[in-house]
């Protein structure tokens, strides 16, 4: 799937623009504040109704506006064209597909499969572990509407126990328990699969690209439940620590506590990796999880690639470029002096100033 042409009003620091006859690699050249990493944010809006930076919708709107619009001409894997709106208007968002309105913004994660790189997700590394938890939720929901399904399940029978301790109507809390645990154990077996497949691409291309084989970097996925084998166990462990949840005045077991570690063969690697491995490593890690959900949907996704690349030695920018290639289409931010991009036959380059996108011929 790829964008053909993208038009953009009143988003950020952008008044209006329009790009056309978009290629499969689209890079975009610019000072700092001129408005590539704007576009990059009204693309990932477009795909799913929601920020990269911010939770707070109405601050991706230019000072002065009422709301913003963005739209889209697309062509699916199957050659069949389309368009995408999106817009937001004094607190109302509207996505018309096809002609269509549509309410579930999941309808958009599935038609537009989207990955951004961002000097954010060095957090997934080196962040707590609720940063590593939202990137395999993101990464699994992405290709499985039914994992999808059963991480909002979860989520909303989770905040009504949580709000039946805090209430303390604590006659009710076992009437949580079994629903709960049945969508977490669900969670819970499927995180444990997801994670055998990412080690499998992920550890050998840390190793490739950062061209240390003596560093074996590997996730090791730590369930709160991890020590019951059934629903019923689970359920029974919960009944037993009800105690405990009251005093504390929360869930404090459950797929929500899930840990994800990023070891090496010396220990924790976000504790003695340096800051170049790192960085290196949260890159691929969004690699990995192109190249993963390539690998589970048959598809491959959009990449938005914001000013990521800058951190990197020569060497591994180069050999990181190389592997960067499970993706249908994929937009790029340098700045001016950034010179190592290597053009493809289908490339298009913007040049970015004051929010004008200037095609560079």
């Amino acid at each position: 799937m790829i964008f053909s042409s993208i038009k953009i009003n009143s988003f950020r620091n952008i008044s209006s623009a329009s790009l056309d006859n978009l290629s499969e690699d689209i890079v975009l050249i610019g000072t700092n504040g001129e408005g590539k990493t704007s576009l990059l944010e009204a693309i990932y809006y477009l795909c799913y109704a929601s920020s990269f930076k911010t939770e707070y919708i109405k601050e991706c709107i230019k000072y002065n506006s009422d709301g913003f619009y963005i739209s889209a001409n697309y062509i699916d894997d199957d050659g069949i064209s389309g368009t995408l709106i999106s817009s937001y208007y004094q607190g109302n968002r509207k996505i018309i597909l096809d002609g269509k309105e549509i309410k579930d913004r999941k309808e958009l994660i599935y038609r537009f499969p989207t990955i951004v790189f961002s000097h954010n997700d060095i957090s997934f590394i080196s962040g707590e572990p609720e940063m590593r938890r939202k990137f395999f939720d993101q990464m699994m929901s992405l290709y499985s509407p039914e994992y999808f399904d059963y991480l909002r399940v979860y989520k909303s029978i989770l905040k009504k126990r949580n709000a039946t301790i805090k209430e303390e109507k604590f006659e009710l809390i076992r009437l949580y328990n079994e629903r709960l645990v049945k969508s977490g154990f669900e969670i819970m077996k499927k995180r444990t699969q997801a994670v055998y497949e990412f080690n499998k691409i992920f550890n050998p291309l840390f190793c490739e690209v950062s061209q240390n084989e003596d560093i074996n970097v590997h996730i090791e996925y730590q369930p709160s439940w991890g020590k019951y084998g059934n629903v019923e166990e689970i359920t029974n462990y919960l009944n037993e620590t009800e105690e405990r949840d009251i005093v504390m005045r929360t869930t404090t077991s459950g797929i929500h506590r899930d840990r994800f570690i990023i070891s090496s063969n010396n220990g924790n690697f976000s504790s003695i990796g340096s800051t170049g491995q790192i960085r290196l490593c949260s890159l691929l890690f969004r690699v990995s999880q192109a190249i993963y959900y390539t690998k589970m949907s048959g598809r491959k996704p959009i990449l938005l690639l914001d000013d990521v690349l800058l951190e990197l030695d020569p060497e591994k920018r180069g050999r990181f470029l190389k592997k960067l290639n499970s993706y249908s289409q994929a937009f790029y931010t340098f700045l001016p002096l950034e010179n190592y991009f290597i053009s493809k036959e289908n490339t298009t380059k913007y040049k970015v100033k004051d929010g004008c996108f200037i095609k560079d011929v």
